[in-house]
């Protein structure tokens, strides 16, 4: 098997693997990079201009995984696009939401790339995307070559799929993005257990180990008390979510403290795409059998009102409220920023991590910066004391590295490549790999390069 890292920078970011598996040309996931802008944002397509593609696979629907597949879909215009039913139902509507926020970046940024693609290229594209049932195998011929690819359930974020490929008497397995725990709303990685030939693994939690104490439902106990005290002293409460899982996820813990007595009562304030998507997890979780649960009915309980449209940059809305909205690392000029810049010079209120924070993103900053320190929100010329309370919560959709240790040494696996996952999180990973299956070849591929796997 010929395999090339097209993320251009490699990490966490343009996810995009290309794969040659006898004569068929197959590319999994087309990313865009959240920290760049432009076409340095996308994967570097260039080695996939010598011949046509003859299968795009997604492994979920975050953008760092999807945000440029209308650009190699219009490169590539006769290639397929499978992924699971769940997935299916939820892409365009992620695709068409980058669209607009590209349009909005053009004007604000003069971004001249930008949008890399229109809202009638995605409706174009819609009949080359193809849903398929978890756990189903399906065949595809190349002119010489036939492969077998059957999904099966990655956790992490609904619809996410890890992707068993067999080509011969070969197999290939690629975890994509897993969390093997099972979720408020969504169950846990259901892996095939046993020998594969050649594992692909993601790597984002190398560096971490989760503290003793810190599991995931001593962190929700936490976060409800960590809630309760903050209304309790008269102070507001956010908590910054990606739209896609983590908020339905945050919604359906808020509601279950709530069915309880556990929280105390307050306004509840989310809006944007998140909330769109919970209509999609509510449809999902009733046509397929994609491992989600989630019920629409949540927010009508919870009785959510739409975040204020005209936050105030620097001011505080002393609504003594829970606020539940993205993004999720504080990204400039989204809601959360604009909150946390009124709320953090408050030391009745509390900002609450829920997720990954990219260190160099608003939110990675926050959590670095100490009680005390000027905090600079530099888009809307905020600068304040830090006086807020600056939580963080383990509640990340990525497997603990020791779990994905397990799974990769349980594979016996001839081949072992290392993806999505910074430097220091691989270089963990390759030293407990050298010790626990020394037989395995490891590969930390360097991006653009061809190897021989």
């Amino acid at each position: 098997m010929k395999l090339i890292d097209l993320n251009r920078d490699g990490g966490i970011g343009a996810n995009s693997l290309f794969l040659q598996i006898g004569d068929l040309r197959v590319l999994v996931d087309c990313g865009l990079h959240p920290k760049k802008v432009g076409r340095a944002a996308t994967p570097d397509l260039t080695p996939l201009r010598s011949a046509p593609l003859d299968l795009i696979i997604i492994t979920h629907c975050h953008l760092d995984h999807i945000g440029s597949l209308p650009v190699v879909m219009r490169e590539h215009p006769n290639t397929p696009v499978i992924m699971t039913q769940a997935s299916r139902m939820l892409i365009e509507r992620m695709l068409h939401n980058s669209a607009n926020v590209m349009v909005r970046q053009k004007e604000e940024e003069n971004i001249p790339d930008y949008p890399l693609f229109t809202h009638e290229e995605i409706d174009r594209c819609s009949g080359r995307l193809t849903g398929l049932p978890v756990g189903h195998p399906k065949k595809f011929r190349g002119a010489r070559d036939e492969i077998e690819i059957t999904f099966h359930h990655a956790g992490h974020v609904a619809g996410a799929a890890g992707v068993e490929i067999k080509h011969k008497h070969r197999s290939i397995f690629l975890t994509g993005d897993v969390l093997f725990e099972d979720q408020r709303t969504l169950q846990g990685a259901k892996f095939p257990a046993g020998h594969f030939d050649t594992l692909i693994m993601e790597t984002t939690r190398g560096v971490s180990e989760r503290p003793l104490g810190k599991e995931r439902v001593h962190e929700v106990a936490r976060l409800i008390t960590s809630i309760n005290d903050t209304i309790q002293r008269g102070g507001s409460y956010l908590i910054p979510v990606f739209a896609l899982g983590r908020m339905q996820e945050i919604l359906a813990i808020i509601h279950d403290a709530r069915k309880f007595g556990k929280l105390v009562d307050c306004p509840i304030f989310a809006s944007g795409l998140g909330m769109d998507i919970a209509d999609y997890f509510d449809e999902i979780t009733r046509k397929t059998k994609g491992g989600v649960q989630f019920n629409r009915s949540i927010i009508k309980d919870l009785k959510i009102k739409p975040t204020p449209r005209k936050l105030v940059a620097g001011e505080d809305p002393e609504q003594n409220a829970l606020y539940i909205v993205s993004s999720g690392m504080l990204v400039e000029k989204t809601p959360s920023y604009t909150l946390a810049s009124g709320l953090v010079g408050n030391a009745r209120n509390t900002i609450g991590f829920v997720g990954y924070c990219d260190p160099d993103t608003p939110g990675g900053q926050l959590l670095l910066a100490k009680p005390g320190d000027q905090f600079l929100f530099e888009a809307n010329h905020v600068k304040v004391k830090i006086k807020a309370h600056i939580e963080r919560f383990e509640l990340s959709g990525h497997a603990d590295r020791e779990e994905l240790l397990e799974f990769a040494v349980q594979t016996e696996a001839r081949s072992i490549v290392l993806t999505h996952g910074d430097p220091e999180a691989r270089a963990w990973f390759i030293s407990q790999l050298e010790a626990q299956a020394p037989k395995s070849k490891l590969l930390d591929p360097v991006p653009l390069q061809s190897y021989q796997v």
